[in-house]
C-alpha cells in the first residue's frame, strides 16, 4: 500500500509541542487545517520583572508546564494518545535550554507511543498558522508563490514560499534583519521610555494618542548582501522564475538605528526624569495594562508623539520592504505572521496597501500571532504526508534557518 493510501486511513491528528522561548504550548490539529485544541502557558508575568526573557528561568518553567499543558491539550481535543498519528515539536530556532525541554518530552512520547516524531522550524510554523486559519475559514487558497513576512521579538524575515514538484513547501529567504528584530526594537524602546514588558502592546495602545509625524525618523540604506539561488523556485520547464535582487533592490531590515534615535531624542529633550517617574509608578501598579486610563495619563504629549512617530516609522519600513519584495519577486499573495502581526497599525496599513494593489493578504488571529503549538502541528502535516520524520538523534538547533 502506498504511503498516501495509508495516510487517508489515518486520523490526521498531530500533537504539536512548542517551547522555543517563554511560552509552553501544546495543541492537537487535524490534517493541518483544524485545530481541536490550543493550550498556552505564558511566562510573561515572570519575565516582566526583568524586562526581558531570562533563558534559565524560561527552561525551568517549561519543565514545570510541559506535562500539564500537553495533558490539557489532549483533554480539550477529546482524543487519546493512541488516536494520534504523530508528535511534532519545535527544533529551532530559539533558546537552547527551552527547546530541549520540548524536544526531550516529545521524543519520550514518540518512543513510548511508537508514533513518528516530526521536527518543525519555528518560523515555518508562524507561516502555517495563517495558512491553517485560512483553511478553517474555507477560504480559497492563495495563489503561489507567496511572500511571507515573519515579524516578532526575535525575527524579522521575508520568505518567498512555493511548492516543489513533489508537493513539499520550500522557502527562500529574500530579506532579514541585520541587527535587532522589529519586536525587539519595540521592547527596547518601551523599556527606554519606562513602559511595561512586552513593549509591543504598550507602544500599540499609546501610539493612537500621539502625532505619528511629530518626529521624522529615517531609515538608512542597508548594504546589499548575497542571496542564495534556490533551484526549488524553478518553473516546470527548469527555467528560473525569479532573479536575485540587484544591488539597488535590497530587502533587509535594520532597527538598531531607530532605537538609538529614540534614546538620543529622550536625552536631548530632557525627558529622562519623566521616564524614571513613569517607571516607578508602573512598577507599583502592575495591574495597570497598556490600555488603562491610568497608564496613558502617565505619558505627556511629547512622549505620546515620540511613541506614535516610532511606530509609524517602523511599520512604514516593514511595509515598504515587504511590498517592494512582493513586486520584484512576482508574489501573488502576502502572509504576515509573528507576534508583531498583532499590531493594529501594521494590520491597517498593510491591508490598505494590499487593497490598493489588489494583492491578497492574510494575517493570523490574535491568538495565533504569538508563539503557539497549533502552528507547529499544522506545519508538520505536509511533512507527515511526505514521510519526513525526525531521527532519534533530533536535538535543539538554536540558530536553525528556514530555506
Amino acid at each position: 500500500m502506498r504511503e498516501n493510501d495509508q495516510t487517508m486511513e489515518r486520523s490526521g491528528l498531530i500533537l504539536g509541542i512548542e517551547s522555543s522561548c517563554d511560552e509552553t504550548a501544546a495543541a492537537v490539529v487535524r490534517a493541518g487545517g483544524e485545530a481541536l485544541s490550543n493550550i498556552v502557558a505564558s511566562q510573561m508575568n515572570l519575565h516582566a520583572n526583568y524586562g526581558g526573557v531570562v533563558p534559565e528561568l524560561a527552561s525551568r518553567e517549561h519543565l514545570r508546564n510541559v506535562v500539564p499543558v500537553v495533558r490539557a491539550a489532549m483533554e480539550q481535543a477529546g482524543v487519546a494518545f493512541e488516536d494520534l498519528d504523530a508528535i511534532a515539536v519545535t527544533e529551532g530556532p530559539g533558546l537552547a535550554g527551552a527547546l530541549l525541554v520540548g524536544i526531550t518530552y516529545a521524543k519520550a512520547l514518540s518512543f513510548g507511543l511508537s508514533k513518528p516524531l516530526i521536527g518543525v522550524n519555528h518560523l515555518e510554523g508562524h507561516i502555517h498558522a495563517v495558512l491553517m486559519e485560512a483553511r478553517q475559514r474555507s477560504e480559497m487558497a492563495m495563489e503561489l508563490p507567496l511572500l511571507a513576512l515573519v515579524v516578532s521579538g526575535g525575527h524579522t524575515h521575508l520568505y518567498l514560499a512555493n511548492l516543489s514538484k513533489e508537493g513539499a513547501w520550500r522557502y527562500r529567504n529574500v530579506g532579514r534583519t541585520v541587527d535587532d528584530a522589529a519586536g525587539e526594537a519595540y521592547d527596547k524602546v518601551a523599556k527606554l521610555l519606562g513602559l511595561g514588558y512586552p513593549g509591543g502592546p504598550w507602544i500599540d495602545a499609546l501610539a493612537a494618542r500621539g502625532n505619528p509625524r511629530a518626529v521624522p525618523f529615517r531609515f538608512g540604506r542597508i548594504r546589499s548582501r548575497g542571496h542564495r539561488e534556490d533551484s526549488s523556485f524553478a518553473s516546470p520547464s527548469g527555467k528560473k522564475e525569479f532573479a536575485n535582487p540587484s544591488e539597488q533592490q535590497n530587502f533587509d531590515f535594520s532597527f538598531s538605528g531607530i532605537k538609538t534615535a529614540v534614546l538620543r531624542y529622550v536625552e536631548t529633550h530632557g525627558m529622562r526624569e519623566r521616564v524614571e517617574e513613569r517607571r516607578k509608578v508602573l512598577a507599583d501598579h502592575p495591574e495597570w495594562g497598556p490600555r488603562s486610563v491610568q497608564a496613558a495619563a502617565l505619558c505627556d504629549s511629547q512622549t505620546l508623539d515620540l511613541i506614535a512617530s516610532f511606530q509609524y516609522a517602523v511599520v512604514g519600513n516593514l511595509l515598504r520592504q515587504t511590498f517592494a519584495a512582493a513586486e520584484v519577486f512576482g508574489a501573488r499573495g502576502i502572509v504576515v505572521s509573528g507576534g508583531v502581526a498583532a499590531n493594529s497599525e501594521l494590520r491597517r496599513r498593510f491591508q490598505s496597501e494590499a487593497d490598493q494593489r489588489v494583492l491578497p493578504i492574510a494575517f493570523p488571529s490574535l491568538a495565533l500571532s504569538t508563539d503557539n503549538a497549533a502552528m507547529i502541528a499544522a506545519a508538520a502535516w505536509p511533512k507527515f504526508v511526505a514521510g519526513k520524520f525526525a531521527p532519534d538523534t533530533l536535538g535543539a538547533t538554536p540558530q536553525l534557518r528556514l530555506g
